[in-house]
């Protein structure tokens, strides 16, 4: 990739000022917030479909390419929603964005309770990835907002670890509900997720903040101009970007899907033995963006992105290749160990170019095109299972495409128009 001149924006990024030494604790505290906001919007609203599918597919007797299918439509409402997200959360500010869009997720997740029906579950599955874009992508956009380069990398890789609780709550909980309801159980287990979204809502429209300035202050920044909207969808960074992101979506979404369904379905696992590997999964997965976040910031974006590519590659072809349980359990510790770190760069990536303004617009078109490959990636997962009566192949097409897309195109990051790629840039 050739060395393109940089556009207003990267040449001097908008501040997006560090947390003060005298707000540090306000800082902390919204960062909580965008945990909180991740936690509703993607740990619940997407994950919860992992640990719930087993115990749904058997109440509403899918098969596993309609099961795919489902998690395919909350991926096309990610998709579609991505980009306006971004945009809203730009110009009229990110809680107002985050506030709503818990709101559907919550409302969504009832829904597919409620209505015990596969159009039903389809519509509620739509919803919520339209939910679950609107509070995901203005929260990483605001890391930029309040934490300086030198720390957005950590920042965001706090921010992510939201996605980690909701393997966490409910890797125990799902089977419990199951187990105590029966057949009802996956219905249960809906409402108690979009009440826990519900409750997420009410604290970040009480407390969420868009900048660190003293309250009852005006929001920094003015309207974005025509010019800045270019500087942002002109840039070859950020497609380049964009198409890493592709991969990472495509990729992941296999393995967090259909995980707790291959176990149970071809590995000889019961559903509770399942839904706590899955437990353990999300509580070391806490720490994967802080390591890799860390890693970025000492030596670089590019670095930490080829790393987590090449280890994720690993885990689902490792996977696919066998079934052995020992085995088994090394590709749920790579995969743990790496889970939510790609999000978490490429959100410390746009605020680096873009600064903190234009940070969730970048960050909402990279998703759009992430939310191709997610969107497409459970339904082709489903027919390969159909058709091969497995999932192993669709984990070692995963594990290709993060291997050959994500580490090779991570790789071939430009050293030039964005700074943080490479290591010994200063941060700004």
């Amino acid at each position: 990739m050739r060395d393109e001149p940089r556009h207003p924006s990267s040449a001097q990024p908008a501040p997006g000022p560090p947390v003060p030494g005298s707000d540090t604790r306000h800082g902390l505290t919204i960062l909580a917030l965008i945990v909180l906001a991740v936690f509703g919007s993607l740990g619940l609203g997407r994950f919860g479909y992992t640990s719930i599918l087993p115990s749904m597919q058997l109440g509403l007797g899918l098969t596993n390419t309609q099961t795919g299918e489902l998690q395919s439509w909350n991926l096309f409402g990610y998709l579609l929603a991505a980009a306006f997200a971004g945009i809203l959360a730009t110009r009229h500010g990110p809680r107002i964005v985050i506030s709503a869009s818990l709101f559907l997720t919550a409302l969504a997740m009832l829904l597919t309770g409620f209505l015990p029906t596969f159009g039903g579950a389809r519509v509620g599955r739509f919803l919520a990835g339209i939910g679950g874009a609107g509070g995901n992508v203005p929260a990483m956009g605001l890391v930029s907002a309040w934490f300086g380069e030198k720390r957005r990398g950590l920042a965001a890789g706090a921010a992510v670890s939201g996605s980690s609780f909701g393997l966490i709550v409910t890797g125990p909980l799902v089977p419990a509900l199951v187990s105590r309801y029966g057949g009802e159980g996956w219905r249960i287990s809906w409402y108690a997720l979009g009440a826990m979204s519900f409750g997420a809502c009410i604290l970040c429209t009480w407390l969420l903040r868009d900048r660190p300035e003293p309250r009852g202050a005006a929001p920094a920044g003015g309207p974005v101009s025509p010019l800045a909207w270019a500087s942002v969808w002109g840039s070859g960074v950020l497609w380049h970007l964009a198409a890493v992101y592709f991969a990472f979506g495509f990729s992941y979404v296999i393995y967090a899907t259909f995980f707790i369904r291959h176990l149970v379905g071809e590995g000889g696992f019961s559903p509770g033995s399942a839904g706590l590997l899955w437990l353990q999964v999300g509580v070391a997965s806490v720490v994967s963006g802080f390591i890799w976040g860390g890693v970025s910031d000492r030596w670089g974006r590019r670095a930490a992105l080829v790393g987590v590519f090449s280890v994720q590659g690993a885990a689902y072809l490792v996977l696919g290749m066998t079934r052995s349980l020992p085995w088994v359990y090394v590709s749920a510790g790579l995969f743990a160990v790496t889970a939510w770190s790609v999000p978490a760069l490429m959100a410390a990536c746009a605020g680096d170019i873009f600064g903190a303004r234009l940070a969730p617009a970048a960050i909402g078109t990279m998703t759009l095109v992430m939310g191709i490959g997610q969107a497409v990636a459970p339904c082709l997962a489903g027919r390969i299972a159909d058709s091969a009566h497995s999932f192993a192949p669709a984990f070692l097409v995963a594990g290709g495409i993060a291997v050959v897309m994500g580490a090779g195109g991570s790789w071939r990051l430009d050293r030039g128009p964005a700074r943080g790629f490479s290591r010994g840039r200063e941060a700004g």
